[in-house]
């Protein structure tokens, strides 16, 4: 059922197993929060799913953040809406009794926007799962994101994000300590069964390693 508390319209799904990290779903551009409910159930059967609707609409298609042109974000804005965002997530683990901040799973503006999150707030999620995505800012100085991990899954033809920009990411956050894993497919901007089978295998690894 779709809330309209915490500051974003969201849904909120319980898990099934006491204890499992919750899926912080976000969506592309023109998305909403029903879009990755089922990519995040396909991904961790038991967590619980918290799956806001960006706040900003681009020609009546929401999004998380303003940009200026194709690729070209607005800074302020950018800055603004994640510290937006991470609020929400701090008070979600609240109402929703979550066990510790969740795993972020982001396609395209969704991505982006979570990159920005553990940029500019760290502690606000435990690691991240980002199809797509490209650097959103580079901050100064470099928060310490040690013990995150983060899966980047990229398209070799992707005509939006190109491989050089999602390296850039990968570098990025390896520089600020976190342990970063990079797939790579020879699909384009969107989703391929191959990107699901790699973010199962991610979680599976993640899961294992907590236990």
């Amino acid at each position: 059922m779709t809330e309209r508390g915490l500051g974003f319209v969201h849904r909120f799904v319980p898990g099934t197993q006491p204890g499992a990290p919750a899926l912080l779903l976000l969506h592309g551009t023109g998305g909403s929060e029903d879009d990755l409910i089922s990519l995040g159930r396909a991904l961790a059967p038991v967590a619980p799913l918290l799956s806001p609707r960006g706040q900003v609409l681009e020609n009546g298609m929401p999004r998380f953040f303003r940009r200026l042109a194709e690729g070209v974000f607005d800074q302020d804005d950018l800055r603004l809406r994640a510290g937006l965002l991470a609020s929400f997530i701090a008070r979600a683990v609240e109402t929703y009794a979550l066990p510790g901040p969740p795993v972020a799973v982001g396609f395209s503006n969704g991505a982006n926007i979570a990159a920005a999150v553990l940029l500019l707030h760290p502690g606000s999620l435990s690691g991240a799962l980002l199809f797509r995505p490209m650097v959103p800012l580079v901050p100064d100085p470099l928060p310490a994101l040690h013990e995150v991990r983060v899966l980047i899954a990229a398209g070799r033809q992707d005509p939006i994000v190109s491989p050089e920009q999602s390296q850039a990411l990968a570098d990025l956050l390896e520089r600020a300590g976190a342990e970063v894993t990079m797939h790579w497919s020879n699909s384009g901007h969107g989703l391929s069964r191959e990107d699901l089978e790699a973010g199962e295998r991610w979680m599976m690894q993640a899961s294992t390693a907590r236990s």
